[in-house]
């Protein structure tokens, strides 16, 4: 029996990812700034902060980990103390790596994030692309990278460079999509609505990790999900299956972007500056090397995991409103000025 510790065990990705491989019969411990309230014989839940050394240090002497699932981060579009995001996306990485090499825990497998980016590309990004990180949430990520590999040298690193994770139960900012599907409003869209971004469905993504666990060495993989197709097709086949009335309303993308960014250096909106900068752009990661290397495969296109999170919504929208102090990505993101344009809609 395995036994793992996962960091932000409480999150959206992390209560999954606990839950794929506590049902595999190992044992996991999650720490998270967030109350976790999961039993099971085999799942421990500490509140606290990774980037608290003293608790650090209890955690890894109390357990002999084989392996670290690193996914807590803070998120930029929910915390307004950017200090505290860096301190505790960087300086957390930093303590874990230390603890683990401190502590003989050879593997690390991380999430890092396609916000190492922020532009248009017009074709799949490579491992290869150097990272130009517009924004604080991404160059965090870049730093952590570059934490983990400074460390290779005794510590296996994995480092997955990840679209955003879907599956029911993802909220964030997509619940402001889903608000406008369920009440059957237009949907704006930035431009024309043909350009196309990927995402990664989260059981896939957990079994990334589980055959990440078999790789003696450190590197760093693009993942993603297969046959991308344009945004008009992704939200066209969410609105048809889930009997909405809603339709796709197209307005001009460069107007509509610098609409969005004043309204966000105005604090009217928490769409941040990689959400305005990409959500008209072209991004698909090339996954031809984890596919080689690590033998993985997508199972789930991009418009199915969106309507499975769609339906999970439309099934506990009363629950979700009423939500306190849980991850960002399990509850719904304010609207702001948005829901202003709603009415119009």
């Amino acid at each position: 029996m395995a036994e793992y510790l996962i960091t932000g065990g409480a999150g959206f990705f992390g209560s999954i990812l606990k839950k794929y491989f506590l049902e595999k019969g190992d044992k996991c411990v999650s720490i998270d700034l967030v109350y976790d309230d999961f039993k099971h014989e085999n799942f421990t839940a500490i509140q606290g902060d990774i980037c608290n050394e003293i608790l650090m240090e209890k955690v890894f002497s109390e357990h002999k980990f084989d392996a670290v699932f690193h996914c807590a981060a803070l998120l930029a579009h929910v915390k307004s103390d950017l200090k505290r995001l860096w301190h505790s996306n960087v300086d957390g990485t930093r303590m874990v790596c230390e603890m683990a090499e401190k502590h003989g825990v050879n593997k690390i497998i991380f999430i890092s994030s396609n916000c190492l980016w922020a532009k248009n590309f017009d074709e799949p990004v490579t491992e290869d692309e150097v990272p130009e990180p517009q924004e604080i949430y991404g160059k965090s990520k870049w730093e952590c990278e570059k934490i983990l590999m400074t460390h290779k040298d005794k510590i296996n690193s994995i480092i997955f460079r990840s679209p955003t994770i879907m599956d029911e139960g993802r909220l964030g900012l997509l619940a402001i999509l889903f608000e406008f599907i369920d009440e059957n409003r237009k949907l704006p869209m930035v431009g024309d609505g043909k350009n196309v971004y990927q995402f990664i469905y989260a059981k896939d993504m957990a079994k990334a990790f589980e055959l990440a666990l078999a790789a003696d060495y450190s590197d760093i993989f693009n993942i993603g999900s297969d046959n991308v197709k344009t945004f008009n097709e992704v939200y066209t086949y969410v609105i048809e299956h889930s009997g909405s009335k809603s339709r796709l309303m197209h307005f001009p993308k460069w107007p509509m972007i610098l609409a969005m960014k004043i309204c966000f250096w105005l604090h009217l909106s928490p769409l941040g500056p990689y959400q305005y900068k990409m959500i008209a752009s072209n991004f698909v990661f090339n996954t031809s090397k984890i596919k080689r290397k690590l033998g993985f495969k997508p199972t789930l296109k991009n418009e199915e995991m969106l309507l499975k999170a769609y339906e999970y919504y439309h099934q506990n929208r009363a629950e979700i409103a009423a939500r306190k102090n849980v991850s960002a990505h399990n509850s719904a993101a304010k609207m702001g000025i948005i829901r202003l344009l709603k009415w119009f809609m």
